[in-house]
Formats: C-alpha cells, sequence, structure tokens
C-alpha cells in the first residue's frame, strides 16, 4: 500500500540566511570559521596545582551555577598535573561568577562528603575574550583559600577565556551539555578527524609450478590451484588444465592493502581431492615490505619462490622446504586509484603513488551548522546527533549534541579539490554509544552535494530534508542547514581538467574487470571500517558502511523501477521526434510538411551552412537557458526514487539481509517474482539478438535464395552511387518517405519485410 504523498515543498530545499561572517561585512577580528554561526563558550583550562596535603588525592570541580564538572583524582600526590578543559556555552549560563573547588577524593572510602582543600573564584566579568590565531592564554598560579577566605598554602594554576568554536581547545574540551554522559561515553561526544589509509591494489599474477610432491607417490596426474591469503581473506584461482607435477595458471589473484603493510602475503599451492576436499602441497610467506611497487602498466619480473611445508617435529612447528617451486608476479599497482564509493559518487579520483598526483584546484569549506525537527530515536524520547562528512582520504565527525531534537553545531572543515567531478557525503546520526556500547548508531539521513554543479566562490546556505527509507516507508527525518563554498583560485587549470581521464591512466591502459572492481570495493571498504574503529572515538561499521554507500549494488525492485525509468525519460526527446516526424509525413498539417521538406532540399544543396546553423542554434539555446539554470544544489528526489508508489513486500525485500533471512512462501514468491522480471529481459534480450543475427545472415548464404537478391541489390546501389550524385539520391529517398498520403500504403516498407523473412540463430536454442 502507498504512502500518502506530501507536497512537494516537504521535500524540497530551502535557501536559508544564517548569521555567518562569509555573507557580511565583519566589524571584529577576522577568523577562519566564516561559513558558521559564532558561539560563545567560557573556557577553563585546569593546568596543575602545588602545595597541597601529600596525604590528599586531589581532583578539581567547578560550579557554574547548575553545573558541576570535575577533574580525574590524583593519589597521594601533592603537586598534581591535569591538564584539563572545559567549555561552557555563554548563553546557557545565567551566573556571573564560577567557583574553583580542589576536593579530597580520599574522604569518600570514610563515607563522608568530599573534604575541600581550597577554593578559588571568579566573575564571567574577568573573562578576557580571545580570538584565533591569537596565541593561548598563558595559565597563572592563583592562591586557594579556605570558606573563611583564610590563605591555605596550596596554589593552583589555571587559565579562563572567552572563546568560540574556533579555539584549538574546543575539540579536546569537556562540554557542559554532555554532564548526564558518565565514563568511556564522554570519549565519543568530542569532534574529530580521520585519515583513511592509503590504500593499493595489490597484483598476485600466478603462473606457474615446478616439481610438485604429492603424499601419494604414485599418483602422476592431479588437480591443482592456487590459494591466496592475505590477513582474512582468502581468493583461489581456478584448477590448472594442466593436471601433471607442473601445472600453469596464468591468473591473476587481487587484493587491496593498507598502508603500513602488517599482515604478509601467504600463497599455497592445493591439490584438489574428491568430496570438495584440498590438500595443501607446499606454501610461501612473502613480506609485503619485499613487493615492488609500480605506478605504470610494465609488468613486474618473474619470480621463484620455494615452497614449504609446516610440519610438527616432536612437538615443535617447523618449516620443510621442498625442490618445488611456484612463479609469481607479485606488485603493488600505484597506478590505479582504489575505488571505496560507487563510481557514479566518489570523492576522490586521485592514483595511490603520491607521484602521479597533480596540485589541488581548489579548496572546498563546509559549515555545518544546526538540524530542526527531529524525531525522537530512543526510549527517553532523546537524539544524541552528531554528523560525520567524507571527502576523498579525510573524514571528520562533529561533537554529539546530547539530548537536543534541534542541535547546534556550527562546526568548518576544509578540504583540498583535486578534481571539481567528486562528491562530498554528509551524513547524520544518533549516538548511541553513550550509555549501551552494543547499540548501533543509527542513521539519521544523508546529503551529497556534487562539486561541479556549484559555482566557484559562492557560499550555498540551504536547508536540507533528511529523507530515510524505512520498512515502513518513506520518511522525512528532519532538516540540517548546511554552508558550502567551492574557491578555485586558477580557474584555467579548473577548466583543463574537463579534457582529462576521469581516471588515472592505468584503469584503461590495463583495465580491471567488474567484478574485480565490486569485489575490490567490498574489500576496501571493509578495510576502512577496520582502521577507523581502531581509532578514539571509532567510527562503527553502520557509519562507514552508509558514507560509502557499501549496499548500493543490491537488488531493489523500487531502485529498479527508477532507473528504467529514467532510461525511458532520456529517450522521450527521440521519441517524441518521431511522432513529430511521423505526423509531418503523413501531412497532416500540409504547411508544415512542406516547409519541412523545402527544409530538407534546402539542406541537400548547401550541406555547409546547414552544419553550421545546427551549431549556432545549439550555442544560442545554451545562452538562452542561462537564465534558466539551477539556482539550488541538486537533492534527494522522492518522486524519481519511487519512494510513494512502492509496495510494502517490495520494501520488506529491500530492507532482507543478504543472503536472505526469509524462508519458505515469502522466499518461493520473490524467487517467482523475479523469475518473471528475468524472463521478460530474457525475451528482450533475445529479440535484439534475432535482428542482429538476421541482419548478419544477409551474407551468410543460410538462406540460398536471399543472399543472392541481397548481393544483386548491393552491385545494383554501387553501380547507381557511382553515376547518379549523392545529393540527388538523397532527394529521391527524402521525397519518397514524405510522400502525400494519396501515394501512400500502411504496410511494412521492402527493407522492413525482406530483413524479417532472414533466418536467425533463434532456431538453435534449445
Amino acid at each position: 500500500m502507498a504512502n500518502q504523498k506530501p507536497p512537494k515543498e516537504y521535500f524540497s530545499l530551502k535557501e536559508t540566511s544564517p548569521n555567518i561572517s562569509g555573507r557580511r561585512v565583519s566589524t571584529g577580528p577576522m577568523t577562519a570559521f566564516d561559513l558558521v554561526e559564532h558561539m560563545q563558550y567560557l573556557y577553563v583550562r585546569v593546568v596543575k596545582a602545588r602545595g597541597l596535603p601529600a596525604i590528599a588525592d586531589p581532583y578539581v570541580e567547578l560550579k557554574l551555577g547548575n553545573y558541576r564538572a570535575i577533574t580525574r583524582p590524583m593519589v597521594k600526590n601533592p603537586n598534581p598535573e591535569w591538564n584539563q578543559v572545559f567549555a561552557f556555552s555563554k548563553d546557557r549560563i545565567q551566573v556571573v561568577s564560577v567557583e574553583i573547588l580542589v576536593k579530597d577524593k580520599a574522604v569518600v572510602a570514610e563515607g563522608s562528603d568530599h573534604r575541600t582543600i581550597g577554593k578559588f573564584g571568579f566573575a564571567l566579568a574577568e573573562a578576557p575574550t580571545r580570538v584565533p590565531p591569537d596565541s593561548p592564554l598563558a595559565p597563572q598560579w592563583y592562591i586557594l583559600e579556605d570558606k573563611n577566605k583564610a590563605r591555605i598554602g596550596g596554589e593552583l594554576m589555571l587559565s579562563f577565556w572567552i572563546g568560540t568554536q574556533a579555539d584549538e581547545a574546543f575539540p579536546e574540551a569537556w562540554h557542559a551539555d554532555v554532564a548526564a554522559v558518565s565514563g568511556d561515553g564522554v570519549s565519543s561526544t568530542r569532534s574529530k578527524v580521520y585519515l583513511s589509509p592509503r590504500l593499493w591494489y595489490m597484483r598476485v599474477n600466478v603462473i606457474q609450478a615446478q616439481d610438485l610432491v604429492l603424499k601419494d607417490k604414485n599418483k602422476k596426474t592431479a588437480e591443482f590451484f592456487v590459494k591466496a591469503q592475505f590477513g582474512n581473506l582468502i581468493l583461489r584461482s581456478g584448477v590448472s588444465p594442466n593436471k601433471t607435477m607442473n601445472p600453469t595458471w596464468n591468473e591473476d589473484l587481487m587484493f587491496v592493502v593498507a598502508e603500513p603493510f602488517d599482515d604478509p602475503l601467504v600463497v599455497s599451492v592445493e591439490e584438489k581431492l574428491n568430496n570438495n576436499k584440498e590438500e595443501s602441497v607446499g606454501r610461501i610467506v612473502v613480506p609485503l615490505g619485499d613487493v615492488a611497487k609500480r605506478n605504470d602498466a610494465a609488468a613486474a619480473a618473474p619470480k621463484w619462490y620455494d615452497l614449504g611445508m609446516v610440519e610438527v617435529v616432536a612437538g615443535v612447528q617447523k618449516e620443510v622446504k621442498f625442490a618445488s617451486k611456484v612463479q609469481m608476479r607479485v606488485s603493488l599497482d600505484g597506478g590505479y586509484h582504489v575505488l571505496d564509493e560507487p563510481a557514479h559518487s566518489t570523492s576522490d579520483l586521485r592514483p595511490t603513488a603520491k607521484i602521479l598526483w597533480k596540485p589541488p584546484i581548489g579548496v572546498l569549506e563546509l559549515g555545518i551548522l544546526n538540524a530542526t525537527g527531529f524525531s525522537p530515536m530512543k526510549p527517553k524520547n532523546q537524539v544524541d546527533a552528531y554528523c560525520v562528512a567524507k571527502y576523498g582520504m579525510k573524514w571528520v565527525r562533529t561533537r554529539t549534541v546530547v539530548d537536543s531534537l534541534s542541535p547546534k553545531w556550527n562546526e568548518q572543515y576544509t578540504w583540498e579539490v583535486y578534481d571539481p567531478c567528486t562528491v562530498i557525503t554528509i551524513g547524520v546520526f544518533d549516538n548511541g554509544n553513550l550509555q549501551d556500547k552494543a547499540a548501533m548508531d543509527l542513521s539519521i539521513g544523508k546529503v551529497k552535494i556534487r562539486l561541479s554543479t556549484l559555482e566557484t566562490d559562492r557560499i550555498y546556505t540551504h536547508s536540507y530534508p533528511l529523507v530515510a527509507l524505512q520498512p515502513s516507508g518513506v520518511k522525512k527525518m528532519g532538516e540540517i542547514q548546511l554552508a558550502v563554498r567551492f574557491s578555485c583560485p586558477n580557474m584555467l587549470n579548473l577548466l583543463q581538467l574537463y579534457s582529462q581521464p576521469l581516471l588515472p591512466k592505468m584503469h584503461y591502459v590495463l583495465p580491471l574487470s567488474i567484478y574485480q572492481l565490486a569485489s575490490l570495493r567490498h574489500q576496501a571498504a571493509l578495510i576502512l571500517w577496520l582502521r577507523l574503529s581502531r581509532a578514539e572515538p571509532p567510527l562503527r561499521k553502520e557509519v562507514v558502511d552508509c558514507m560509502l554507500d557499501a549496499t548500493a549494488h543490491l537488488w531493489s525492485f523500487r531502485r529498479g523501477k527508477a532507473n528504467f525509468d529514467r532510461i525511458i525519460k532520456l529517450f522521450d526527446g527521440l521519441v517524441a521526434l518521431f511522432k513529430w516526424f511521423d505526423q509531418i509525413r503523413k501531412w497532416t498539417n500540409p504547411l508544415a510538411s512542406a516547409i519541412v521538406y523545402i527544409t530538407f532540399v534546402f539542406v541537400l544543396c548547401q550541406p555547409g551552412l546547414t552544419i553550421a546553423a545546427i551549431f549556432l542554434c545549439l550555442s544560442f539555446r545554451g545562452a538562452l537557458d542561462y537564465r534558466k539554470r539551477p539556482r539550488q544544489i541538486a537533492h534527494i528526489d522522492t518522486e524519481l526514487s519511487h519512494a510513494y508508489d512502492v509496495h510494502p513486500e517490495d520494501l520488506d525485500e529491500e530492507f532482507d539481509s543478504f543472503p536472505s533471512k526469509k524462508t519458505g512462501d515469502v522466499l518461493k514468491r520473490r524467487y517467482d517474482r523475479l523469475r518473471g522480471i528475468a524472463g521478460r529481459i530474457q525475451a528482450v534480450l533475445g529479440d535484439i539478438a534475432t535482428q542482429g543475427e538476421r541482419v548478419q545472415s544477409l551474407l551468410s548464404w543460410r538462406d540460398p535464395r536471399a543472399t543472392p537478391l541481397f548481393v544483386i541489390f548491393c552491385l545494383i546501389v554501387g553501380i547507381v552511387f557511382c553515376v547518379v550524385p549523392a545529393w540527388w539520391l538523397a532527394l529521391f529517398a527524402g521525397t519518397y518517405v514524405m510522400r502525400p498520403p494519396y501515394w501512400r500504403i500502411n504496410i511494412p516498407t521492402f527493407p522492413q519485410n525482406f530483413l524479417r523473412r532472414m533466418p536467425a540463430k533463434s532456431d538453435s536454442i534449445l
């Protein structure tokens, strides 16, 4: 059952006018954060203390109205060092002073309140204002007092100031809005910048093996294949057609590897046994540090490797060498770009080898301002939202705004741009790690922006609807406000890229198959997740998969219909032109048909002027359409995506895992429907093949009467073209096609009739 369709404006972009310095003339200090609204914070940096009691476990507590923040305690240390920064949003501060207490944690074990060692306070009006790139404020020693304002002998070193989110202390600071988060969950709320590891394609070209030794000495023939393992990934070659002890393969096995190269390559020659069993004949371990790197299509030098076998001798594993050898070419191909995203929406096109990189042509700046209209996603009616943006090798993660349906981030990030025909992806997620480490970070929505559609040096500020497809149907999860600017100092370098190949040269000189690219993309996504999950805070698998569109290749009936409609719309112009010409040739409007015929005669008489006129008309049309050019960034089109006329059964199938978890009648029904769709596609492919084979059969003598007729016809036509000028023949053909209905019979023409009678190979299909 289809969802009720809301108004078109519900999912449309809205141009906004945020209060950002990039759009106005600034009267204050200039900062690099000109695409976001400035948010003022009170920063307090607690550095260290001295002169405290030796038996104390000191920690510092900051009191600011209802806010309370503490440092980590130090055990029996009279001169502790903390070096922690605390940030309080100035908009939420409702007091005029800050109280800083140094307390003793050790008293907790006795069951009493924490003993206050000393305290210090300052008024908010005393806090200086600091704007980067000013140098950080130097911390100072402040004397601690007791509750009677008497000096206790201890001192506390700290600094405090009023700053913005542009401050270098902002990412690592403890924010007051995460006060409800405890333990390790605090680290997952901080903003971070991640760098993807440099990925390489490793090509293992297995050529041949010699003098293989089997356990059964009497066995003279066997089926051998090669198994290559890198990390947890295992690839297998085909079985050698040569079943002797000197098998050959000459087959490529492709891996994706990431720097630094921690794991070795393990290659083994396996004997294929009955009952789908296999037995290792020998293996070789190749450290990747010994593998040659190549930047062009020149083949790596083949090398012979001695095969060995791990045997247990007296309870100890021992590597036993044989006379058996295997010949391979192993290389790290740096001339390719390792695709980790769909090819149509990739964010980087550079090859792996840095020596092949060209200078950047511009800078992309992204301001993540705020979001509105979120729906609760947790049982306590809360959303802990953060954003992730990916472009090229750089991933950024904003801080998590805890328990807010309208979060404000106002964080700005910058990327170098090497090619304008790339896409930046911004995803919004709900942080599920604050209380439950096993919970997932659910996706709220995603935005993609293609840089080639942006005007240079223009600031785009829009509110993007976050559209998500759920098992219940399409849903608007909220809106996110972004500011984007693409700057390019040299327009000539930018325009020159449009004449260059999209991918590096190796993709065309030594292309990879579609199946290899699909497998390698899956490997790259898995490696990126494993590396990014080791950062702090980690990027979880569901976040990486969403940003990389890891499931974009899976079957979706809804997406299939959308792509079919896209193909149909491509031919709408041709179909309309054919219908118009059909009316012209039938003289439905005699005046229009006469004008078209006269124009056709003029084209034949002046072909040079005609070609020039066509290009001039195209140029004029393009100049006229400049005023109608799109002023907004392209976004998700729910109508094109068939988001509302999709059946619940199709949605359930789209959200099913791969391999499917469905059983019984549901799986049978989907399989039968897929067979029906495939049957129709099969029929269309058969018709196309039949038409092509009929054309081939014109000269194949499969029909002993049709081929002589076609040969005689070609001979006559060739003689006519030699004698009669070509434009006369074109005039005759055009006149024949546009003859009035009085001389027309609505039956297929002679060429159509002749071609339909030709034999095809469809008769030979079982």
